[in-house]
């Protein structure tokens, strides 16, 4: 049996390195051959979840075909968000929790994809159905992937599912998961220590929309004036990524995790399409999104249909 490698999509967030982790120890107890990597090096929100549970970061790789032929993806299946050399390895496994988009194979795979509010939820509920037991170091993993994923079960993607499941992981993991859980979102907010170019990379997806190629950051923060007093900076670093990848729009989603708001920084264009996927005019490239926190859920689809319209 050939060895496999097992990594999430690129500009990793908690869950892509969790999910890593959780599906390749799956995976070996089923008898596999895999070894989680990362398409990035852990933001500070994953960092703060490694070391509360004195756990090492993943290996980070840029192709994949040097080392082996098959891979399984986790929380991604895009071609785009994934490692550069895609093309040339075979995909074995998804295990996912968003949009099916551009994604083909040549031979039969196992696939798994259902619409909860975090990947590590799906492979939580593999873990069950083969009757294998979650340890407390893991369980606390995959409980912080769910939080991250779900910003403390207050996500409107979040499911009666990723409920249950946190709860369960609380207890295999011994932990307050309300207390830690904000900590731990908390983390992921110092911007002041980040460039500009750091903060748009840190968290953004590329989609294509109807010709147009749309790149999604979004930044999470405990006050949406510490995002805005650099609004000309970011503007200049998006613009820059732009040019530089070939992004036709460029849009920054800042949410407050403690009120569930967000802003929307537009660069690039065309700009109809997000005016009408929100029903708002923009004005000093900049739309409020009350209640909005969810890019897969809030952003993407609407966005998704008002370029198709």
């Amino acid at each position: 049996m050939s060895k496999e490698l097992i990594f999430g999509h690129q500009n990793p967030d908690t869950d892509a390195i969790v999910a890593a982790k959780a599906f390749s120890y799956f995976e070996n107890k089923m008898g596999a051959d895999t070894e989680a990597v990362a398409l990035g090096e852990p933001n500070e929100e994953t960092q703060f979840v490694l070391d509360h549970f004195d756990e090492p970061a993943l290996r980070v790789i840029t192709k994949a075909s040097d080392e082996v032929d098959s891979v399984m993806l986790v929380d991604h299946n895009e071609p785009q968000q994934s490692v550069s050399d895609i093309a040339d390895v075979t995909v074995s496994h998804v295990v996912d929790h968003h949009r099916i988009a551009g994604f083909e194979t040549a031979q039969p795979l196992f696939y798994r994809a259902e619409p909860l509010g975090c990947c590590s939820t799906v492979i939580y509920k593999l873990f069950q159905e083969n009757d294998i037991e979650i340890p407390a170091k893991l369980a606390g993993l995959m409980l912080s992937a769910i939080i991250s994923d779900t910003l403390l079960l207050k996500s409107p993607t979040t499911t009666e599912t990723d409920v249950a499941v946190v709860k369960d992981l609380a207890k295999i993991a011994d932990i307050d998961y309300e207390t830690y859980g904000l900590a731990m979102l908390k983390a992921g907010t110092n911007l002041d220590s980040k460039s500009e170019k750091e903060l748009i990379d840190a968290d953004a997806k590329s989609f294509e929309m109807a010709g147009s190629t749309v790149r999604v950051a979004q930044i999470n923060t405990v006050d949406l004036d510490d995002v805005f007093k650099r609004q000309a900076a970011l503007e200049d670093a998006a613009k820059a990524e732009n040019a530089s990848d070939g992004y036709d729009l460029f849009l920054i989603l800042a949410t407050n995790i403690l009120d569930s708001n967000s802003e929307l920084l537009v660069v690039g264009g065309p700009t109809e399409p997000v005016e009408k996927a929100f029903g708002k005019t923009i004005a000093n490239n900049r739309l409020s999104l009350p209640g909005v926190v969810s890019r897969k859920k809030q952003v993407v689809p609407q966005l998704t249909d008002a370029f198709n319209a």
